[in-house]
């Protein structure tokens, strides 16, 4: 897989349509409500290949697509400050998780898949944003890292519960922008070294994941001139129900 299309050549054209429409799709949700690409991403293609291929092609428009988003802001001293520990120990399990357990390629990592991408959607549907107290963020933060870690390196979804809880630590918009970059960056870099220490991850594979940063982008721009125009609440409702339309019929389909 040293050429440019290599991989789509493996997987045929149905495959990389699906590929281009998934990362399409997903960069829209990403510049829309600012998350959601991996989410997307990983629950779209997981209809149709393993989630290991799909993991492998996520982590360019990822990587770029936080990046962009944690540069603005200007709170990085401050949220690196107070996220430290949640951050430190994302890594940490999505290490430990991808030597220990690994992205399997069975109908198991499925069901993992759908099982959180479902979780997730009803949590974003139903139940109000928690408030983390001070005094709990110490511990809260290191545990909550820790399991989106772990989850992290079964599924290649990073947001159960990392988004939750810096969602419920009362940043303002701007802040909370900046922290989900953050928080989605660490897990990208912690969830490649995995796959490339597993041997999934080498030069066709990361030309691959470079050929599908095209469609994210645009969808990203789109989502953004898509923001101006639409409602954010009414957005997120469709965005979480179809999530977990995903998350059921993977569960179904395991």
């Amino acid at each position: 897989m040293n050429t440019l299309f290599a991989l789509y050549q493996h997987i045929g054209w149905s495959l990389s349509a699906l590929v281009l429409v998934a990362f399409l799709l997903a960069g829209t949700v990403k510049g829309m409500i600012g998350m959601g690409l991996p989410t997307v991403a990983m629950g779209m293609l997981g209809l149709a290949m393993l989630p290991t291929q799909a993991a492998v092609l996520l982590i360019i428009p990822s990587m770029f697509t936080n990046l962009w988003q944690l540069a603005a802001g200007g709170h990085l001293r401050g949220l690196l400050k107070r996220l430290w520990l949640l951050l430190l120990m994302i890594f940490v399990g999505t290490a430990l998780g991808s030597w220990l357990l690994g992205m399997g390629s069975g109908k198991s990592m499925g069901l993992v898949l759908g099982g959180v991408l479902f979780v997730y959607a009803m949590c974003g549907l139903f139940l109000p944003t928690f408030t983390v107290a001070p005094q709990a963020e110490r511990w809260l933060g290191p545990l909550c890292g820790f399991i989106t870690g772990i989850i992290t390196s079964v599924t290649g979804v990073f947001v159960i519960p990392a988004v939750p809880y810096i969602q419920g630590l009362g940043l303002d918009r701007n802040e909370l922008v900046q922290a989900l970059g953050m928080s989605f960056t660490v897990s990208t870099l912690a969830l490649g070294a995995g796959l490339f220490w597993s041997g999934q991850l080498g030069g066709g594979e990361m030309t691959a994941s470079v050929v599908a940063l095209i469609p994210a982008l645009l969808g990203m721009i789109f989502g953004q001139w898509l923001r101006q125009r639409l409602s954010a609440l009414l957005f997120k409702r469709v965005f979480f129900v179809g999530m977990a339309l995903l998350g059921l019929h993977l569960l179904i389909a395991g």
